[in-house]
C-alpha cells in the first residue's frame, strides 16, 4: 500500500508539498518548488542551508549542533539539508536562504528590479503650450523625461495630443529605453514612447517571461519595477502532437505545406493563452505587459518566430539566426500591448539554443573559479564547458523520456506522478499532491532504475530480470512486484486498487530501454567535452544541473545511473531549477543581461557531437549502466 505522506509549507511563499515521512526538508523544498541553496551539496559542511521550522521541528542532528547555537536550535532555526521530515511541518525560509535568480550576473543580490529595464514608466505634468512656448507635444514630452531622440510611433502619434489635453497634460509615459540614463539626465542612442497613460500608473508595469520547451511551456507575469513574480502558468506543448522531438517537428515542417504554419499557430496560440492566464491570476490587463522575453532550444525559436527550420534538420544542423532577436509583439501573434516589445534568447550554433544561453547566463557558469560543467537536462540534453576561460557547448538528442514522454506510464511532474521511489525493505513511493499515483515523471523513472541496480533486479546492460529470476534474491515487497505486463517484464509500482481511475501503474522493460538511450546520449555528450578540454571527471570543481525538472532529481540516483558522472563528489552537484525560465527572466528585465547573453553566446565553441569520430564508440558505451 502506498505511505502516508506529510504536508510541508514554506513561508512566505505559501508553497506546499506533500512528501515521504523521512524526506530531508531540503528536497521537499525543491519539490514545492523553492530552491535553497546548498553549496557543500547537502552534507552539512557549510552551515549555509538554515531555515526556521516553524512547526514539526525534530530533535537536531549533529551537523546541526555544530553550526547552531543552542538558542538558535530552541527558536527552531535547522538546516535543511540534514533535517528529515516526520510530521507536518511548517518552514520560514529567510531571505539569505533562499537560491533565487538574480537580475545582473555579476551582482549576488537577490531577483528585484534592474537599473535598465528594457521598458519603463515616469509620471510627468508638462507645462502647456503657450504663445512662448509652441514646441511640438513630442518635443515637449522628450524634454521632460530627459530623453532623446524619442521615437514616436505613429499609432501612439495619432492619439498623443489628445491625451495630453484631455488629462491637462499630465499622465504616465510608457517608454523602451534606459530608464537609467533618463534619471541622470543623459541620452541614450535611441528611446521610444510605447504609450502616454492617463494618470500615474508607474507602478502597474508588466513583462511576461517564456520558457518555450520541446515537451512543456513556462511562463510567469514580472512586475518591471520591481522584479517580483506576480503569476506563473505551464502545460504541455501543443506540438507534442507532431511529435515528441525537434527532428519530428522539422520533418512535419519541410514535408507539410502548411507545417510550419501549423507548428506556429500552435504555440502562438498557448502562449497567449497563458498570457490570458497570467493576467487573470495577477488580476491586471493585457494592455499592461509591456515586454515579453522568450528563450528555447533553436527549432522551438525558430517555430515560434515563424522561421523554416529545415536546415536544423540537415548537416550541419545551421540555424538561421545567432544573435538575438528583438521585434514587435505582434509580430509574434501575441495579444498584450499593441505597442510591446519582444525579445528572443540569441543561441550558439545547431541545437544549442536559447534555453542554453539563458542557463550560462543564470547560473554565472562562465564566472566559475575552476573547471565547471552545466547540463540543461529535457528533450534534448545541452552541455556546457568552462575550462581555462573557454566555454564549449554542445546538445545531445536525449529524448523526452526524463519528461515523461515514451514510458508507457509516464507523465510530467504535476499533480498525480510519482516523483519518488525508495526502496528500504519494500517499495516506497512519493506521489505529488499526495494523491492516488496516475504516472510516473522523470525524477521517478531515474529513482526506479538506480533502487532496481542497486537490489540487483537490473542489469548494467538495462535487462530487467524475470519473476522467478529474482524470487530470493531481492526484498521480498520488490520481488512481488516483478510482474509480466502485456508480453513484457515489467515493475508494477501501483496495483488497478491503488491506481487513479483503477488503472496500474507500470514500469516496462521498453521503458528501461528509453531511459538507457536518454541516459547515454547525456552521458556521452559529457564525456565528449571533457575529452576535448583535456580533463577527467574529478576535475570539475562545480556540477550546475538545470532543466524542468533538473531541481528534482536525487544526485546519488542520477551518478548510480550514469546521467552524471559518478566520480564526482556529491558536494560539488547543484540544482538550479529551470535555468532556461530564469535567463529569460533575467532578460525580461535587464538590457545588461540581454548584453551579457549575446556575449555568452559568441563567446562560447559550438561542439557538433556528430562530428565527433569518437561519439558514436562512447554513446554505445554510456548506454551501460555504471557497475556498483
Amino acid at each position: 500500500m502506498r505511505d502516508r505522506e506529510v504536508l510541508v509549507r514554506f513561508r512566505p511563499s505559501g508553497a506546499e508539498t506533500y512528501v515521504l515521512p523521512g524526506t530531508r526538508l531540503v528536497e521537499a523544498a525543491a519539490e514545492a518548488g523553492v530552491l535553497i541553496d546548498v553549496p557543500c551539496g547537502g552534507e552539512g559542511i557549510c552551515g549555509n542551508c538554515r531555515v526556521i521550522v516553524v512547526a514539526g521541528a525534530g530533535e537536531p542532528t549533529a551537523a546541526e549542533r555544530e553550526w547552531l547555537s543552542e538558542e538558535e536550535l530552541q527558536r527552531g532555526w535547522r538546516l535543511a539539508c540534514q533535517t528529515a521530515i516526520t510530521e507536518p511541518t511548517e518552514v520560514e525560509i529567510p531571505h539569505a536562504g533562499r537560491a533565487e535568480p538574480q537580475i545582473l550576473v555579476h551582482s549576488n543580490a537577490p531577483a528585484r528590479a534592474s537599473d535598465d529595464p528594457p521598458v519603463w514608466k515616469r509620471y510627468v505634468e508638462l507645462p502647456p503650450p503657450t504663445r512662448g512656448d509652441d514646441a511640438p507635444d513630442a518635443i515637449r514630452l522628450e524634454r521632460a523625461l530627459g530623453v532623446g531622440p524619442l521615437e514616436v510611433p505613429l499609432a501612439v502619434l495619432r492619439g498623443l495630443s489628445g491625451r495630453l489635453r484631455e488629462d491637462g497634460f499630465r499622465g504616465t509615459a510608457v517608454v523602451a529605453g534606459t530608464a537609467d540614463q533618463a534619471t541622470r539626465g543623459t541620452r541614450p542612442i535611441t528611446a521610444r514612447l510605447v504609450d502616454f497613460e492617463a494618470g500615474n500608473t508607474e507602478t502597474d508595469a508588466f513583462a511576461v517571461a517564456f520558457d518555450i520547451g520541446t515537451t512543456t511551456l513556462v511562463g510567469e507575469l514580472l512586475d518591471l519595477g520591481t522584479g517580483t513574480q506576480w503569476a506563473v502558468q505551464s502545460r504541455v506543448n501543443p506540438q507534442t502532437r507532431f511529435g515528441d522531438d525537434v527532428l519530428s517537428r522539422i520533418l512535419h515542417a519541410r514535408q507539410v505545406g502548411t507545417g510550419l504554419t501549423e507548428l506556429q499557430e500552435a504555440i502562438r496560440s498557448a502562449l497567449d493563452e497563458m498570457i490570458g492566464q497570467l493576467c487573470l491570476q495577477a488580476g491586471t490587463a493585457r494592455e499592461r505587459i509591456y515586454e515579453v522575453s522568450i528563450a528555447g532550444n533553436t527549432t522551438m525559436q525558430q517555430l515560434l518566430c515563424g522561421v523554416d527550420p529545415s536546415p536544423l534538420g540537415e548537416v550541419p544542423f545551421v540555424p538561421a539566426g545567432g544573435r538575438s532577436l528583438t521585434c514587435r509583439v505582434t509580430d509574434l501573434g501575441l495579444h498584450i500591448h499593441p505597442e510591446a516589445g519582444a525579445y528572443v534568447m540569441p543561441v550558439i550554433g545547431g541545437f544549442v539554443g536559447g534555453d542554453t544561453v539563458a542557463g550560462l547566463l543564470a547560473t554565472e557558469l562562465a564566472e566559475s573559479d575552476g573547471p565547471a560543467l552545466f547540463v540543461d537536462i529535457g528533450t534534448n540534453g545541452e552541455i556546457a564547458l568552462l575550462t581555462d576561460g573557454q566555454l564549449t557547448a554542445a546538445s545531445t538528442a536525449a529524448g523526452p523520456a526524463f519528461e515523461g514522454a515514451r514510458i508507457s506510464c509516464g507523465m510530467r511532474g504535476s499533480t498525480g506522478a510519482i516523483e519518488k521511489v525508495v526502496v528500504d525493505g519494500r517499495v516506497r513511493i512519493n506521489v505529488i499532491g499526495d494523491v492516488p499515483p496516475a504516472g510516473i515523471c522523470g525524477s521517478g523513472l531515474i529513482d526506479v532504475a538506480a533502487e532496481l541496480l542497486r537490489h540487483g533486479v537490473l542489469t548494467p546492460e538495462g535487462r530487467l530480470h524475470t519473476p522467478d529470476q529474482v524470487a530470493g534474491d531481492a526484498p521480498a515487497d520488490l520481488a512481488q512486484r516483478i510482474v509480466m505486463h502485456e508480453g513484457q517484464v515489467s515493475l508494477l509500482l501501483a496495483t488497478e486498487d491503488e491506481g487513479r481511475d483503477g488503472r496500474p501503474v507500470v514500469l516496462t522493460q521498453r521503458d528501461l530501454r528509453e531511459l538507457q538511450l536518454a541516459t547515454g546520449a547525456v552521458r556521452a555528450g559529457i564525456a565528449i567535452l571533457l575529452k576535448r578540454g583535456g580533463l577527467k571527471p574529478t576535475d570539475i570543481r562545480h556540477v550546475l544541473i538545470g532543466g524542468g525538472f533538473g531541481n528534482f532529481i536525487r544526485r546519488s540516483n542520477a551518478q548510480r545511473i550514469g546521467l552524471l558522472p559518478t566520480e564526482i563528489e556529491h558536494r560539488r552537484i547543484r540544482f538550479m531549477g529551470n535555468t532556461s525560465l530564469a535567463g529569460a527572466r533575467l532578460a525580461a528585465l535587464s538590457q545588461t543581461a540581454r548584453r551579457m547573453a549575446e556575449q555568452l553566446a559568441r563567446r562560447t565553441e559550438h561542439v557538433d557531437l556528430s562530428a565527433d569520430p569518437d561519439f558514436a564508440r562512447m554513446f554505445a558505451e554510456s548506454m551501460i549502466f555504471p557497475e556498483a
